[in-house]
């Protein structure tokens, strides 16, 4: 999997804050600017600390309610569900 595209799908590239207040997902092992201070995002947490694994990829609840709690409050219900559906998809096809 590309070191940029984070464990649940989001390419860190394309964030504004990518290079300025983080490194991406991988690079600081989900201890991103917007989780709790010192804890992992809880998406990361799941998948790969607790679970084992690269991504959610493989992960039989995919997507979970982590998934659905985890959620930047800026997007409506619609952008949401679409930027799950999108993550999704990114996380199949690597």
């Amino acid at each position: 999997m590309d070191s940029l595209i984070s464990c649940c799908g989001l390419d860190c590239s394309k964030c504004h804050l990518y290079k300025n207040m983080c490194e991406g997902c991988n690079a600081c092992h989900g201890k991103v600017f917007h989780a709790p201070k010192g804890l992992a995002c809880p998406i990361y947490e799941c998948a790969v600390n607790k679970n084992g694994f690269e991504s959610c990829t493989n992960c039989k609840d995919l997507p979970c309610l982590i998934w659905k709690n985890t959620r930047d409050p800026s997007l409506s219900d619609k952008e949401f569900e679409n930027s799950i559906l999108q993550r999704i998809k990114v996380l199949k096809n690597d």
